[in-house]
């Protein structure tokens, strides 16, 4: 394996290769080591408070809104949004140097207005540009512009993260990379190597070494100030956690509230957050089948001991033989892999996942390969947002990268034990380097723990059965905040503005009248 790339985000948004134990990829990135990312020295004063030196045209220009045509990247439907562009220094080392274009949306305050909502969907790579619409029908709505946008080198800001074309895109979803053999290892590491020259060749290695979470909160700063704000809200998911945190760390007097949901713990290393996230997602999968097999008919059989046996027994066939699609391209293993795993984040999902494995044990696989798209990020018309070479790209800078064969393979077989639902069976103890390992640019950050001064209350959103961002992160990074702990206990990934009353009640009094709450709360 070594770890099959998931994405960190709301249900439904893909990571990077396809999603199975050959991936050989660490998930999640780490965060910038303090120090790293600290602002310039404030040079100039504005109405919107101070300024680093160097970056003053870029901390005063104004926002020009205006249609969102041309700025939807991934299918979301803008037509009620207003959309504009945000000029950022690629490199804040250089800010004279050449210029990037952050792409935002807003849907303004219906009442009196406190200020801007800025939020983050999580990925990395997500586009946030329909994010805006969140809060609707909530005071949120009313007393704040609510801002989504779209992270340097993503969807619709430029310039973009650029790895490969749609039809290799399509190729790659179809290879399995399942040989653990040395030849078979040596294969996978020679792709590898070959998929970072590609993104450095079509993106260019100045926007890559700089398309982490540390030049994307600094990115948030400038929209902040361009938007107007003195202090930024901030509503963060999964990933955007992730931002959350950086930027807290980067600019705390400069946070007026955040409530950060589905958390990262930044002091983790990526394996350790790997091997948990893994864990998450087999008990997503336990509780899918537990489910499933009070139901007549369960493709998974009527003993949920059975789940896991009957589940390979679905989809290893696959390897060898792509399942029937009315698509000619047919459901290969990587995909059938992928549209389990995008209905894992959430049980409102598991009704598709059924039908799809229904049809796939009468050997049809139309249903999966749809789940799988959407997390891929393929439209209709065969074109692809950019959301998956984003999360490369992003990961590759933000996480040290291990470069030990032995640890590796070491990593590979306890992932296999942590999540047998998706061991194909394969392990020999021997794991490939993913494509971070041969990146033509150095990370800049490093896993730590947090120490902020002068930051504002935050509160840390986690639920119990998270499969994505299990909930004793959100309880570390809460406690690394100084903030609030508010726990849902449920099955799902990301919770607030989902319809459950228990959360969203003091979410918004904290966001619109920056209401504390007195301890931490549990529903």
């Amino acid at each position: 394996m070594v770890a099959p790339q998931f994405s960190e985000t709301h249900p439904l948004r893909r990571a990077a290769a396809a999603v199975t134990l050959a991936a050989a990829a660490f998930l999640v990135a780490g965060y910038v080591g303090p120090g790293e990312a600290t602002a310039s020295e404030p040079e100039a004063e504005s109405e919107t408070g101070e300024i680093p030196a160097g970056l003053e045209d870029f901390y005063t220009q104004q926002i020009e809104w205006g249609s969102c045509d041309g700025f939807a990247t991934d299918g979301s439907d803008l037509g009620a949004l207003e959309c504009a562009k945000v000029t950022v220094p690629v490199d804040y080392g250089d800010p004279h140097g050449r210029a990037a274009q952050i792409a935002v949306s807003r849907v303004p305050a219906t009442g009196e207005k406190t200020g801007s909502l800025l939020v983050n969907p999580g990925g990395p790579g997500a586009s946030g540009l329909g994010m805006a619409v969140v809060g609707s029908g909530t005071p949120l709505a009313e007393h704040f512009d609510v801002v989504g946008f779209d992270p340097r080198g993503i969807g619709a800001s430029t310039p973009p993260i650029v790895c490969l074309t749609a039809e290799e895109k399509d190729e790659e979803r179809t290879d399995a990379d399942l040989d653990r053999s040395p030849e078979g290892v040596a294969a996978a590491e020679q792709e590898s190597q070959e998929f970072a020259a590609q993104c450095a060749e079509r993106t260019g290695t100045d926007v890559l070494a700089n398309v982490g979470t540390r030049d994307v909160a600094r990115d948030m700063d400038v929209i902040r100030a361009a938007l107007g704000d003195r202090q930024l809200t901030y509503l963060g998911y999964s990933y955007g956690t992730r931002l959350g945190t950086v930027y807290a760390e980067q600019f705390p007097q400069n946070v007026r509230a955040m409530v950060l949901d589905g958390a990262l713990d930044p002091q983790q290393d990526s394996a350790e957050q790997v091997l948990q996230q893994m864990t998450g997602f087999q008990q997503a999968f336990d509780e899918f089948a537990a489910r499933c097999t009070t139901l007549a008919g369960c493709p998974l059989g009527a003993d949920p001991a059975g789940a896991v046996q009957r589940f390979r027994e679905l989809v290893d066939p696959l390897v060898d033989r792509p399942a029937a699609t009315a698509d000619p391209r047919g459901l290969s293993y990587p995909d059938a892999m992928t549209g389990v795993i995008a209905g894992l984040y959430s049980p409102d999902l598991w009704e598709p996942v059924m039908a799809g494995l229904d049809e796939l044990a009468a050997g049809n696989g139309d249903t999966l390969l749809a789940l799988a798209d959407i997390y891929e990020g393929r439209s209709a018309d065969g074109a692809y947002s950019n959301s998956a070479e984003a999360l490369t790209a992003v990961r590759c800078v933000d996480d040290p990268v291990s470069t030990d064969r032995a640890e590796l393979g070491e990593l590979d077989t306890r992932l296999r034990e942590a999540a047998p639902f998706l061991d194909d069976g394969h392990g020999s103890g021997r794991a490939p380097l993913d494509p971070c390992a041969f990146w033509p640019v150095p990370p800049t950050s490093t896993p730590h723990t947090v120490e902020v001064s002068g930051l504002a209350a935050v509160l840390v959103v986690s639920t119990t059965e998270d499969p994505a961002t299990p909930y004793q992160a959100g309880v570390d990074l809460a406690k690394q905040l100084g903030g609030v702990l508010v726990t849902y206990r449920g099955t799902q990934h990301g919770v607030v503005l989902t319809g459950q009353w228990c959360i969203d009640s003091p979410v918004v009094s904290y966001l619109v009248d920056l209401t504390v709450p007195e301890g931490d709360i549990t529903c």
